[in-house]
């Protein structure tokens, strides 16, 4: 059985991970051949968004869909959440109307108390700590290039934010070995570094990204400027030159490296578009996993429920 929630990629064991993994490489061959899969039939999913998204709402909504289910958006304008109303109340009453819910939103501690006061699974779809869909998509898209997590080494160029400490507790719990790169004052969580020790992984925080990059199987990167950081775009720009994922930190990887981004991507900045659109680029299908893996999320939270 899995957890009622997933708040963070840490709520799952490495065999829930790979059972859900398993079960989206599944989904994934039995879509390309047409073959409907309906195990939500009668059950809606609340998709509360803070924050606006094209991937996270067009994967679930479709995802619902294509599971015979109803997906029900709700951005900030639709909703009372935290002014006239208490996210406790939202939750509840929410709980009374639906099979689960899905948040995007500013900060970590709404899931936690939509988690909290709901009936009913309640799934972070990105906080300002933590993104896990997005890294479920990333481990499915590695294990179809790479076969393994065991041993692989990533590394992370950039800015160490929310998808970043997701990235760190899922390479400790799936045994790839991390560097993150990053500059001075934009490292990651402190807390998730030690959380991911803890879990016996292996993560290197670093402030150099040539060092990082040295023989990795797997580049990452991700914007310098996220939404809510535009006031800052300016100082980003200057603290993050030479953090790009250009040819020359490329080829300071593996021959086979593969090269990811959560997107939206900003060409030029942290990211060629040479490299974005090169033979060494998975961005697409890691873009595309997130239908896939948040399908069989939403299987193995709810069918049973």
């Amino acid at each position: 059985m899995m957890p009622k929630d997933l708040l963070s990629i840490s709520d799952l064991t490495r065999e829930e991970m790979l059972q859900l993994i398993d079960l989206s490489a599944e989904l994934k061959e039995k879509r390309g051949k047409r073959h409907a899969q309906t195990p939500l039939i009668n059950r809606s999913l609340a998709m509360i968004f803070e924050k606006p998204s094209t991937r996270t709402r067009v994967s679930f909504e479709v995802a619902m869909t294509e599971l015979g289910g109803h997906a029900l958006y709700l951005n900030s304008a639709d909703l009372q959440l935290g002014r006239s109303e208490t996210v406790c109340d939202t939750a509840m009453v929410l709980s009374r109307y639906v099979h689960a819910i899905i948040a995007r939103v500013y900060s970590h501690e709404t899931v936690r108390e939509l988690a909290k006061c709901a009936d009913i699974p309640v799934i972070n779809a990105l906080s300002d700590a933590e993104h896990p869909c997005q890294l479920l998509a990333d481990l499915l898209t590695i294990r179809e290039r790479k076969g393994d997590f065991q041993g692989l080494r990533v590394a992370w160029i950039g800015d160490g934010n929310n998808v970043c400490n997701s990235l760190i507790l899922a390479s400790a719990i799936t045994g790839m070995r991390l560097s993150v790169a990053c500059p001075t004052g934009y490292e990651p969580d402190q807390a998730m570094v030690g959380h991911a020790r803890e879990l016996g992984g292996d993560v290197v925080v670093t402030h150099d990204p040539v060092e990082a990059a040295a023989g990795a199987d797997v580049l990452y990167t991700d914007v310098w400027v996220s939404m809510g950081d535009e006031t800052e775009e300016q100082e980003r720009l200057r603290d993050f030159d030479g953090f790009q994922i250009n040819d020359a930190l490329l080829n300071r990887a593996k021959p086979d490296c593969i090269v990811l981004h959560c997107l939206p991507a900003h060409r030029g900045k942290e990211i060629t578009g040479e490299v974005l659109e090169g033979a060494h680029s998975a961005v697409l299908d890691q873009a595309e996993n997130r239908l896939h893996v948040q399908k069989a999320l939403l299987v193995m939270l709810m069918a049973e429920r």
